[in-house]
């Protein structure tokens, strides 16, 4: 019986690298995204990879609740049962809190945290049912180190690096795993401005590769935090 996994911010960067890798290992893939001809590009895309899966393509802002709620019950009805969650959607705002705009910190938790909460609820229990499932949240070395000149973001990945280990500590007697990604820089469209040298960073494959190790891994066996940082060190 084919697995089924879904991932948020799919389209682009770490979420896309994922979503390839999850194609590659012959899990049926939900994806979403605002724009949707990059998502039904990317769907032609992931079935190109694997023309044996299926692909759940639902056009949703995953900071809006509603749209991310519906999203996952679209891909719960179509693909059955979901056995892996990448909570990947996020923000960098490269702000002092001083500095913020006014909608800065409702905007990056809507984008950095509440999607991870929200469909923790909506499949947490499922998976509680089947004593399966695994969660993986990327988070950032920003939520062990704060970075003075992104302090909101630095606030929400703390926040969500916190979620996390609840997750985990509410989900491991039920058999259902929950990882922590903590990635450094990465090369994804937040350096999309900047002039950097790609060897000198993490790439969204690196990202993907890990996700996917630790999924193969056997059912008794869970990594709870990976720290993936370039090389050379942080940019």
């Amino acid at each position: 019986m084919m697995k089924n996994a879904l991932i948020t911010g799919s389209t682009k960067g770490m979420g896309r690298a994922i979503a390839i890798a999850f194609a590659n290992e012959g899990l049926n893939v939900a994806i979403c995204s605002r724009n949707e001809k990059e998502l039904l590009e990317f769907k032609d895309e992931l079935l190109g990879v694997n023309p044996n899966i299926k692909v759940l393509a639902k056009v949703a802002d995953g900071s809006n609740k509603s749209q991310l709620l519906d999203f996952a019950a679209a891909a719960q009805q179509d693909l059955g049962f979901i056995d892996v969650v990448v909570n990947n959607l996020g923000m960098f705002i490269p702000s002092s809190i001083l500095d913020d705009a006014d909608d800065t910190f409702q905007k990056e938790l809507n984008t950095n945290l509440m999607p991870t909460y929200e469909l923790y609820r909506f499949f947490g229990k499922t998976m509680i049912a089947a004593r399966k499932g695994h969660f993986f949240n990327i988070c950032s070395v920003a939520s062990l180190n704060p970075i003075a000149q992104a302090g909101t973001y630095s606030v929400t990945k703390y926040a969500l690096l916190g979620l996390t280990k609840v997750m985990r500590l509410e989900m491991q007697e039920h058999g259902v795993k929950v990882t922590a990604i903590i990635p450094g820089s990465t090369l994804t469209d937040s350096w999309k401005d900047a002039v950097v040298d790609k060897n000198t960073m993490v790439l969204p494959e690196d990202i993907a590769s890990a996700i996917i190790n630790i999924y193969r891994m056997s059912a008794g066996a869970n990594v709870d935090e990976i720290i993936i940082k370039p090389a050379p060190g942080q940019i």
